[in-house]
This record gives structure tokens, sequence and C-alpha cells, in this order.
């Protein structure tokens, strides 16, 4: 299939681009700093686009079967509208040219519902902390995004990983339409599930938990890693 990626030049989407590409896919990855992404096989190009520039995504969507999203931005205390915005691009130019699969990335905290498994601190205290102060902007992004996405008319489909870390491999994930107990996701996974998603029928219209079981960090490492930068 003939695949656009945007948030190619992310550690998630570098990852989509790997395996889609090893797939046999041909593949768009769309990025502002065309200079700084890796060379690949002869199916990859890369395209020089803003997001946040709706005519630069019209021109790289034209001619495609996907897209796949894995736009991505740190915490931070400022307005974030770059998953809103850009998704709001994306789905007006997929309209525009007849392109009807889309699959994209938000977190598995917009279940709203509480961490199945998790003791009474982290539920009533840790994640709130991070939904509400540290990661507030970035998810209250986050949910204009899929509100755009699920009234858009689209074949769409939304992961919701938890929290991201990276591994070498793919390692044997749990999927499903609701919270799944776990904390963490490897990037390989959800690369993995965002391109199976995005070259099948797939989960059509569904908001999907994608959870790593195996070899997952420590949790201290994910919040001195997401809060303080280290």
């Amino acid at each position: 299939m003939r695949l656009v990626v945007f948030g190619a030049n992310g550690p998630t989407g570098r990852q989509v681009i790997k395996q889609a590409t090893a797939a046999g896919h041909t593949v768009t990855a769309v990025t502002r700093h065309p200079e700084d992404f890796p060379s690949g096989p002869p199916r990859l190009r890369v395209a020089e686009a803003d997001v946040l520039d709706p005519a630069a995504v019209a021109g790289v969507i034209e001619g495609h079967d996907a897209v796949i999203s894995a736009l991505g931005v740190p915490y931070g205390r400022a307005s974030v509208t770059v998953y809103s915005a850009g998704i709001g691009h994306i789905t007006r130019a997929m309209t525009r040219h007849g392109l009807r699969r889309l699959v994209c990335v938000t977190s598995t905290v917009l279940f709203d519902v509480s961490a199945p498994g998790e003791g009474v601190f982290f539920q009533r205290v840790l994640e709130p902390f991070f939904v509400r102060v540290v990661g507030r902007t970035v998810y209250d992004d986050m949910r204009r995004m899929e509100e755009i996405v699920r009234t858009s008319g689209h074949d769409w489909t939304v992961l919701r990983p938890a929290g991201l870390f990276d591994t070498d491999g793919v390692s044997d994930y749990r999927l499903a339409s609701g919270r799944l107990p776990g904390r963490f996701t490897s990037r390989a996974d959800l690369a993995h599930a965002l391109v199976r998603e995005a070259v099948t029928e797939g989960h059509v219209r569904a908001f999907l938990d994608v959870r790593t079981t195996q070899g997952t960090p420590r949790m201290l490492d994910i919040i001195k890693r997401e809060a303080f930068g280290r």
C-alpha cells in the first residue's frame, strides 16, 4: 500500500517508517526537517511539510491509500493546538483527494476510566497529576483531535497507548477496545499496530488501547523523563 506518515521524524514515527517499509509498503515520511531524516530503502520518500500548513498537507496526501498520524508534542504549560489543527488539515485533505483510511495516536487516559488493577495512589494521585497538571494542555488538544476524527466521516481508528518507551523489537502486545491493565506501551508495538490497522480493514471507527506486557520499564524512570526531562 501507499502510506503517508505525519510525525514521521518523531520516535514513534520512525518506528512506523521502519516497519512499514520492511513490510514492503511504499511510504511518504512527512517532516518539517527532511535534512534530519535518516535514509531508507527506495520505497521511502521524504517530503517536507508542516502539518499546520493546509496546502502543504494536501500536497503530500494526494496519491496515497491511507494516512498514519504519529504526531506528538512534549508536555508543557503553553497551549497546544498541533493535534487538533493538524488533524483538521489532514481530514480535509483526505476528503479533497478521496482517501478513506486514517489511523492516529492519542493516549489511554482518554478512556476516562480508572487504570484497571492499579492502587489508590496511582489512580487518585499519580495519574491525575499527569493528566490535569503536567500534561493538561496536551491531553486537552488530544480530546479536540479525537472529536474531529470521530466526526470526519472517514474510516478511522485511534490508538490510545500508555507510557511510551523504546525496545528493539515487536512483542506479543495486547489490543482492546477498552482500557487495559498495565502502564506502558513500547513504540515498536504501537508502530506495529498503527501499520497493521492502516493496511487492513482493521477496527474501523474504534478507539483501541495497545499495551505492552513484557520487558516494561520502571515507573520512576518514566516519571523522570516526562515530568523532569531526565
